[in-house]
């Protein structure tokens, strides 16, 4: 379907291309990886046709349509939500349009109408709410103006539209960046039945390790196809550099020979013309390049904190609610030095919240909060980027801070985070939102607090830059508690996991996969949104308070108006795994209405063909199945539609604005 042949392509005086070509067929599933500034980003637009290559061809199958999010900065009108949701193409939109705004008897409406229907736009609508629903919007938000969303909303918007057009060929620039736990999971799923070719640039590892047949590497200005998941990819990519290492030091042995012999004997006249052969041998010879070291970027040792005292931060018997909405009553925790703690649990439990009353961003409005000895807070959230100065240069904004590190120092860590060069005399009014991130995390692990809180901290950030983060964390030497949906970031750097549940905190006195195993998840992504019961599994052994990682769990022998706050929390509970039945239900009847949408549109193409009527009895049949279908799909659409009203109507949602 897409044919890339011997494409060279420069941009800005650089090679970024030299001899390149791909193929992606009907059904791949492609991840396209690459260092910073490799060229994903030119490929993509190359294969859009918005830029041209200086040599060779880049050629699309006939009538193969292709859809593509780019990594942020999607446009947005005055359409709602659900009108951007069914803009498969321009005819449909206009359609829409003329039928909402012109008489039902007028000539225009009727022809409208006409393209409407011959297009298959009813069966756009109820298509779009399911994938809406998906995504996380309400019914509410479905005829919200779009342009009144906020950023990450739009892009959300604009994957519903590509999921509900289904090009033949969908390219996605990071596509998780801006969903949620549980919309990723959904996103993830629904993927996997994605009748198209999807080719992705990301930096979420399980994402490519769940839905990709192949990775595409760009190195050496090549594109080199690996088949197999991320991790496969990482196992042969190991195995063809040793290869590469082990034939370029052969053929370095092999050239300094050649010359050695060159150099002694050219200026004797017997020998010459020997001489001469032997680096004519050399110039003959295909060179082969030395690897690229694979090797983490950060080398430097970072700064660290003031030692604090042994007990870092405790909260006793804190309530909190938004409203009527409480998401903690009589809450007891504790962090002790030292700890590394992932928080995991589905959407609304509080794991936001409880980061912001450890953070002291929210007051808290019963009980205490008491910070320890010599401890000093410090808060990663997807907001801190707003807080950099606009007019400073990248590396003021590095080293503008109380003990400013030496600029040698600022340049060499900001490299690690792919600042390198002169990229370090922009100002941060014109980076975008990944390179705010990594401004934003340089400038916290050079003047590093002792309790560090980061919320999704790896949001926006690429491969590379993930790995100088959890290279810098392995230095660091305080106490850390965060959230994030990168399963590889939190196998890499939590030590102990806290689940957290209707304002319930569990801990587990393991790593990921010790939680993984406690708590015996599906899979290592679906575990942290789950909000089930443990089967007969106590996590810590102790009867007191604490466990042995200093999470404190609910004391005993609580008051009357604690016991009524559990009988309260148990009844949240009770009504979250209604709504989370009703949400499974809801997605399994998604996958058989996209397995029925497919098996339609087949029937559909069979009974456009004309060969389909020469033979006896075949258009009948295809007819026949092609009503049920049609039946099954009305009648599983129904279905989907009250469970999703179901699954919503005690749904809290999340700020759209």
């Amino acid at each position: 379907m897409l044919t890339i042949s011997q494409v060279s392509k420069a941009f800005a005086g650089r090679t970024l291309f030299e001899d390149a070509s791909l193929q992606v067929n009907r059904g791949d599933r492609v991840g396209l990886v690459g260092p910073n500034g490799a060229g994903k980003s030119t490929l993509f637009s190359l294969i859009l046709g918005e830029a041209s290559p200086d040599e060779g061809k880049v050629s699309i199958e006939k009538s193969a349509t292709i859809g593509f999010l780019p990594q942020e900065h999607a446009p947005a009108g005055d359409e709602t939500v659900l009108e951007l949701a069914c803009a498969v193409s321009p005819e449909l939109i206009k359609a829409q349009r003329i039928m909402k705004t012109t008489a039902e008897d007028s000539a225009d409406h009727h022809d409208a109408l006409h393209l409407f229907d011959e297009q298959g736009g009813w069966q756009l609508e109820p298509k779009a709410k399911r994938i809406l629903a998906g995504l996380a919007f309400r019914e509410a938000d479905f005829d919200r103006p779009a342009k009144t969303l906020s950023g990450g909303w739009v892009m959300r918007a604009h994957l519903a539209r590509l999921l509900v057009q289904e090009p033949d060929l969908l390219l996605l620039d990071e596509p998780t960046n801006h969903l949620d736990l549980e919309s990723l999971v959904w996103f993830q799923e629904y993927l996997t039945s994605y009748p198209g070719a999807i080719l992705m640039i990301s930096h979420d590892r399980e994402f490519l390790n769940q839905l990709v047949g192949s990775i595409i590497e760009i190195a050496h200005k090549r594109l080199n196809r690996y088949r197999g998941n991320w991790d496969s990819y990482v196992e042969q990519r190991a195995a063809r550099e040793e290869q590469q290492l082990s034939a370029y030091k052969n053929q370095q042995k092999e050239i300094a020979s050649l010359q050695l012999f060159a150099d002694r004997f050219r200026a004797k006249a017997s020998k010459a013309s020997q001489a001469q052969s032997k680096l004519k041998q050399i110039d003959r010879m295909e060179k082969i390049e030395a690897p690229v070291s694979r090797e983490r970027t950060v080398h430097f040792r970072f700064p660290q904190p003031p030692r604090s005292g042994h007990r870092v931060i405790t909260l006793r018997e804190v309530d909190h609610a938004y409203g009527d909405l409480v998401v903690y009553g009589g809450l007891d925790f504790e962090a002790e030095r030292g700890q590394r703690t992932v928080l995991v649990g589905p959407n609304g439990a509080g794991k936001s919240t409880l980061l912001k009353l450890l953070a002291g961003v929210l007051p808290v409005q019963v009980g205490a909060r008491e910070v320890g000895h010599n401890v000093k807070v410090g808060y990663f959230s997807q907001y801190r980027v707003e807080m950099l100065d606009p007019k400073q240069t990248v590396l003021e904004t590095a080293r503008d801070m109380p003990n400013p590190v030496s600029e040698q120092t600022a340049r060499t860590v900001l490299g690690s985070f792919l600042f390198q060069g002169d990229d370090v005399f922009k100002t941060t009014a014109v980076l975008s939102g990944g390179e705010k991130t990594r401004l934003a995390l340089v400038r916290l692990l050079l003047d590093p607090p002792n309790l560090l809180l980061m919320d999704e901290p790896t949001t926006h950030l690429d491969v590379g830059s993930i790995d100088a983060l959890v290279s810098a964390l392995a230095q660091y030497e305080g106490t850390l508690i965060f959230i994030s949906h990168d399963v590889y970031f939190i196998r890499e750097v939590a030590k102990t996991v806290l689940h957290i549940n209707a304002g319930k905190l569990t801990p587990y006195a393991g790593d990921y996969d010790y939680y993984l195993d406690k708590s015996r998840a599906t899979s290592a992504r679906a575990a942290l949104t789950s909000g089930e019961k443990l089967h007969n599994f106590q996590p810590v052994a102790s009867k007191a308070e604490t466990s042995t990682n200093g999470a404190s769990v609910q004391k005993s022998g609580m008051r009357e108006t604690r016991e009524q706050r559990r009988a309260a929390a148990e009844e949240r509970k009770a009504e979250a795994k209604i709504k989370r039945d009703h949400e499974k239900a809801a997605r399994d009847l998604e996958m058989q209405i996209l397995k029925l949408e497919g098996r339609q549109k087949e029937l559909t193409e069979e009974l456009e063909k004309p060969e389909t009527y020469d033979r006896g009895g075949a258009a009948t049949q295809l007819n026949r199945e092609l009503q049920a279908v049609t039946t099954d799909l009305e009648r599983l659409t129904g279905e989907w539609e009250k469970l999703a009203e179901k699954a919503g109507a005690n749904s809290n949602g999340a700020s759209r604005s």
